[in-house]
């Protein structure tokens, strides 16, 4: 069957983006969450079942915003398997629209506005053929929870199609912490108990677009790609500019393993012939808030890293590597300049007294432990409790730095270093194999309907093994071990003050995941756009027939 659903969730997007729902402003999320609900509320079904829609405030979080998920229990046949619909409802900021900013949530003004700037004749070409959707949200992924809402409300009509239950849930928070998605396992958890639901698969519908400018095609992915930020926390020895060699630069370090670690394509991870994309720099600093000839007393950076197969123990294991050929460069880089000078200047060489030292936050914490402590264990827990509690704003990165700036106060031994972690929220990689029953199900289903919708869409539809991008679909399964797990915890200053990732929540849900998503251009760009036919029409379609075949 083919869902002739177009108008219905293009009238539904619009909708959804001109609510402004960017991620940490006060309200907007609550707005969209809001408005999500007052449709459910207004269909006749959940006028029966008002038990059955619910707006969910986030549990843990520094900020009051909610998410909204509706779910309809089916009649066709007895059956408790039930399929998880998530979408996120949170935007990223608008500041790059610049003079336009006041059209960046209006999809039909902001065209024209567009052409106003003077933008790419590719844009002025995709504007006048009618065929996209303009505006902040509408790729990024309004649409997709558009489309989720639009087979909520088949389904309320037609409940004698489903042999099964399906749960719609729009979070928000996706672009940030993942506080809707974290908060959402609970209500999974909840209901699986309460209604007796037996999870069987989840598929969400973030965007994703071409490869390449001339990639014609579009795409669905099984799993998702992993995600870690490894974290470099340095110390050197402060110098007075004219004094050079006396001192160690940590920017200098710092500025080495950056070197080392970005487009590195030695750290691309590989898994069933799909290759991630190299680690990248995404913040490098020192901590001086004045000028001063004075070089700094530390410094850190921290790196986008994507896995397939690695785990988290992995990784940091990996960081830790180049951190040591970081170090060692520098070590052997000051020696080589300061004994080119002596030469120059006429003056005897003498080895620097630099020595490579690094350690996991795992290994400087248990070092500290042994040199003091309960007394330190204790303290530096507190401190964190009460960094959170004192100001709960305070980015997790930051976060973390300021946890390890106190514990360096503990160290014995103050010569420079360097101490490796984690500092940002975990994405776990989702591998599909097909190993088992659920994982077998939800390929053939999704393998079977997109072949059925080809023929209705005017791009061929490719399926791939990773969501390519971070989504909220890595908390809904996972394929790491508790021991890699484990590490990742004891790797991160934030652990179980600031940041917690609950292994437990996580496998109480644990289903297979589907990216069958908005398909468009220029995500987070003022030229963000949804390729409406597609992403209104085909999208609806695929998950819908995917629907029938894993609940038939």
């Amino acid at each position: 069957m083919y869902l002739d659903c177009y108008e219905d969730i293009k009238k539904l997007t619009t909708q959804l983006v001109k609510i402004p729902s960017i991620v940490r402003e006060p309200g907007g999320e609550s707005k969209c969450a809001q408005k999500i609900y007052d449709y459910y509320m207004s269909l006749n079904y959940f006028k029966e079942h008002p038990d059955r829609v619910k707006m969910v405030k986030t549990e843990n979080d520094e900020i009051d915003r909610h998410s909204t998920y509706a779910y309809v229990k089916g009649t066709k046949g007895n059956s408790n398997r039930t399929i998880i619909l998530i979408g996120h409802l949170d935007t990223v900021g608008v500041d790059d629209f610049g003079t336009i900013k006041d059209y960046a949530f209006s999809p039909e003004e902001l065209p024209e506005k567009l052409i106003e700037l003077n933008v790419s004749e590719e844009v002025k070409e995709d504007i006048r053929s009618g065929a996209y959707m303009f505006g902040r949200g509408a790729l990024d992924m309004k649409s997709g929870v558009a489309g989720h809402m639009y087979l909520i409300e088949y389904f309320s009509k037609h409940p004698e199609e489903l042999d099964g239950n399906i749960i719609a849930y729009a979070e928000c928070d996706e672009e940030d912490n993942s506080h809707g998605i974290i908060t959402g396992l609970k209500e999974f958890k909840r209901l699986k108990e309460k209604e007796d639901f037996q999870y069987i698969a989840c598929i969400n519908a973030d965007y994703s677009t071409g490869y390449t400018s001339e990639d014609i095609n579009r795409y669905i992915y099984f799993g998702s790609i992993g995600k870690l930020l490894p974290s470099f926390y340095v110390t050197g020895k402060e110098t007075h500019v004219g004094q050079a060699y006396g001192g160690l630069d940590p920017n200098l370090i710092v500025a080495e393993i950056t070197r080392l670690m970005e487009l590195n394509t030695d750290l691309c991870d590989e898994a069933q012939g799909e290759v991630t994309i190299p680690p990248m720099s995404l913040k490098q600093s020192d901590f001086k808030d004045k000028y001063t000839v004075q070089t700094s007393l530390a410094a850190y950076s921290y790196y986008n890293f994507f896995t397939h197969s690695m785990s988290p123990a992995d990784v940091i294991n990996v960081s830790k590597k180049k951190a040591i050929e970081a170090f060692d460069n520098i070590v052997k880089y000051t020696n080589d300049s300061y004994k080119k000078y002596c030469d120059m200047s006429g003056v005897e060489y003498k080895k620097l007294p630099w020595k490579t030292r690094v350690y996991t936050w795992e290994e400087f914490y248990n070092m500290l432990k042994e040199e003091n402590g309960e007394e330190f264990t204790n303290y530096i827990y507190n401190f964190a409790e009460k960094l959170n509690k004192d100001e709960p704003l305070l980015d997790l990165r930051v976060f973390s730095t300021r946890v390890i700036e106190e514990a360096w106060k503990w160290a014995k031994d103050k010569s420079p270093a360097i101490v490796v972690y984690f500092s940002s929220t975990f994405s776990a990689r989702i591998e599909m194999t097909g190993k088992t029953n659920k994982e077998k199900s939800l390929l053939d289903a999704v393998e079977k309907s997109v072949d059925y919708v080809q023929s209705k869409c005017d791009n061929p539809i490719k399926i791939r093994m990773f969501y390519p991008y971070i989504s909220d679909s890595s908390f809904m399964a996972l394929s790491d071990d508790i021991e890699s797990i484990d590490k990742l915890g004891k790797n991160m200053p934030a652990w179980k003050t600031k940041y917690f990732y609950n292994v437990d929540d996580v496998l109480e849900i644990n289903v297979p995941v589907v990216n069958i998503g908005t398909f468009g251009k220029d995500g987070h760009k003022i030229t963000e756009r949804v390729d409406m036919k597609y992403t209104f029409e085909n999208v609806p379609n695929i998950t819908y027939n995917a629907i029938k075949k894993l609940l038939d």
